[in-house]
């Protein structure tokens, strides 16, 4: 299947993107913050000429945002977003205590953010958990275990 955007600017539109929202968000806020749009998309600017400039070289960091990384590479960027999302949830939780503590009416969002992670696991976990059939076959190899020939 091919994709009408190459690899190596599908990060950089990715940023530019989630910039761009980003801005539009304080103008459309107004009021006397609005200029933060205007950084917020020199920034952006900044940032997807700087990740584009990356992808072009030939190192790990490059190969990771020209989308061309390795399993090795993946491997660890799987671990850093689970550090991440691990890290976000202690977060969380501990914002969470510390507003029903101090009697705060805002605690919501917390528990909004806990929801959202724990939605967020459990469909990775029913996406890319193990199937039946699967766990049938490597099972299914135990049986037949030969003694090694050493005694």
């Amino acid at each position: 299947m091919t994709t009408p955007v190459s690899p190596r600017l599908r990060r950089p539109a990715a940023n530019a993107l989630g910039g761009l929202l980003f801005a539009a968000a304080w103008l459309i806020r107004g009021g006397p913050l609005w200029w933060v749009a205007i950084l917020s998309v020199v920034m952006t600017a900044v940032r997807v000429i700087s990740v584009y400039r990356m992808g072009g070289e030939d190192s790990d960091q490059g190969a990771i945002a020209g989308s061309r990384a390795d399993e090795r590479q993946k491997l660890l960027s799987v671990r850093s977003r689970a550090l991440a999302c691990n890290v976000a949830a202690t977060a969380t939780f501990i914002g969470l205590t510390f507003t029903i503590a101090i009697n705060s009416p805002e605690w919501w969002p917390f528990v909004v953010i806990l929801g959202a992670l724990g939605l967020g696991y459990l469909f990775g976990l029913s996406s890319y958990g193990g199937d039946d059939e699967d766990g049938e076959a490597a099972n299914a190899g135990a049986s037949h275990i030969t003694p090694s020939p050493v005694r």
